[in-house]
């Protein structure tokens, strides 16, 4: 791998302090690169930049600005088995998963491509010849994690270039290489310099000092709640819009009436999938009491069977934790549950060293205290518990302040239609666990954010609604719809 810089005003540069930081190879604990670090002046230049990219930016077509996503995902396309590559070798995931994420990024850029144009165009709304007029909300600073970088970035960067917006994008450090590819793509898709512009470095100074600009208007966060919180309470500050996309803590309800396999394969794929770094991954099994044992007995099998190991072996079915605070916080809330009386079922340890590996652990018959079930995992540990009617499994499932997903497998109608009803998620899935297709908005409820990302409903968190009123001005709405298509 090569070091990654910054890319501000249409150029890549060093950091004007010199500044860096190590990119750490987490199945080795080698270095493989270096990643340029912002300073004070250079997070200065790219808010700069992008408010002077605004006003040129905004006023280009949104059929013209899909133009430039489209090929931009062309050419991530060309791209994506070395842009894979380099996901695995500084994220940990195995290379199957990492060229399934570089499909989603695409598709993602692809798809805001399609709808660019029909998503900004004006729309008659109620009567009295109103029409709601979309407009780019201004500067966004976008926020992205390490654990799904390619995604999430293409996700946060196609709505606000979509929209219309400017973009600070501060990536995170240890997957610096895959946000360089996203934006190189879009260079060479031939995006005005300033629209775009990258930073790493310090994640409390940069965010302080783009959330107090007086140009950026929105925040796009991935991560935490607790770093959300603070965030949303210094965007407060400026009354700046916030797209949170924050922790969760997934339950999964499986029903006796659940088929047994088809469940645990479903449960273990995307649980194990990122080494259980997810925050949709389901987190907490509930079992109803009659499959409980047979359940817990076939997940553990399934997770002892997985090969752990470097991600860019063939034969690896998971990787490595994406850094050792992971790691620690595994021998942590294993070491709390086992105390409080769970049992391992299987794994609980570091199977392989160097690099930063956890075992697909199970626990069993985890009772309520223990941190594991309080506290987002966010990693390879599955702790079931059993349940005895629906009201108790709804009440456990809800129990947390968190809402971002949830999961139920049930052959029954009714069950599924009251768990879809009364689990307090963003999302529930029925009887399968998959990510969400880029045309759907998601958003978490309770402390696991607010706003939405994806679909429509992602690019209209970058834009005011206008509305204009008066005669004739729904004809005017419809002759500007077929100019902008056309």
């Amino acid at each position: 791998m090569t070091d990654t810089r910054l890319y501000v005003n249409g150029a890549w540069r060093e950091g004007r302090e010199r500044r860096g930081g190590r990119v750490v190879n987490p199945a080795t604990g080698e270095e493989i690169g270096r990643v340029a670090h912002a300073g004070a002046s250079d997070v200065r230049d790219a808010i700069d930049a992008a408010e002077a990219a605004l006003p040129a930016w905004r006023r280009t077509s949104a059929a013209r600005r899909g133009e430039v996503l489209g090929c931009a995902a062309a050419i991530l396309a060309e791209r994506k088995e070395s842009a894979a590559v380099a996901l695995t070798r500084e994220q940990g995931k195995t290379l199957a998963e990492s060229r399934a994420e570089m499909d989603r990024a695409i598709d993602t850029l692809a798809w805001h491509a399609d709808r660019a144009a029909r998503l900004a165009e004006p729309r008659a709304a109620g009567g009295g010849g109103a029409v709601v007029h979309p407009e780019p909300i201004g500067v966004v600073g976008a926020f992205t994690p390490w654990n799904y970088p390619a995604v999430i970035i293409a996700r946060k960067l196609g709505a606000a270039l979509a929209a219309g917006c400017t973009v600070v994008l501060k990536a995170a450090e240890e997957t610096p290489a895959i946000a360089a590819h996203i934006v190189a793509a879009l260079e060479e898709a031939e995006l005005p310099a300033g629209v775009v512009n990258l930073v790493f470095g310090d994640p409390p100074a940069i965010a302080e000092q783009v959330l107090d600009a007086s140009v950026v208007r929105a925040l796009s966060f991935t991560g935490s709640t607790a770093v959300g919180k603070r965030l949303a309470e210094r965007a407060a500050r400026r009354l700046v819009r916030c797209v949170l996309e924050l922790g969760g803590h997934a339950p999964v309800l499986v029903f006796a009436d659940a088929g047994l396999d088809a469940a645990v394969a479903s449960i273990a794929a995307y649980k194990f999938e990122c080494a259980g770094q997810s925050c949709n991954a389901p987190s907490r099994i509930y079992v109803e009491r009659p499959l409980y044992e047979p359940f817990v007995h076939a997940l553990a099998d399934v997770a002892r069977a997985l090969r752990v190991g470097d991600g860019m072996d063939a034969r690896t079915d998971m990787g490595p934790m994406a850094n050792a605070r992971r790691v620690a916080a595994m021998e942590r809330l294993t070491s709390d549950a086992r105390a409080r009386g769970a049992t391992v079922v299987t794994g609980g340890g570091r199977p392989c060293a160097p690099g930063w590996f956890w075992s697909p652990t199970v626990l069993a018959d985890v009772p309520d205290g223990a941190a594991v079930l309080a506290e987002e995992p966010f990693g390879p540990i599955v702790p079931v518990s059993p349940f005895d009617t629906a009201d108790e499994a709804i009440a456990l499932a809800n129990a947390t302040p968190y809402g971002l997903a949830a999961y139920v497998f049930t052959r029954s109608e009714a069950i599924a239609e009251r768990a879809t009803r009364e689990l307090e998620a963003g999302s529930v899935g029925v009887n399968e666990l998959r990510g969400v297709p880029p045309d759907v908005g998601i958003a978490g409820v309770k402390e696991s954010g607010y706003g939405y990302e994806g679909g429509g409903a992602g690019v209209e968190e970058f834009v005011n609604l206008k509305v204009v009123r008066g005669t004739g001005l729904e004809d005017a709405a419809v002759g500007h719809r077929l100019s902008a298509l056309g």
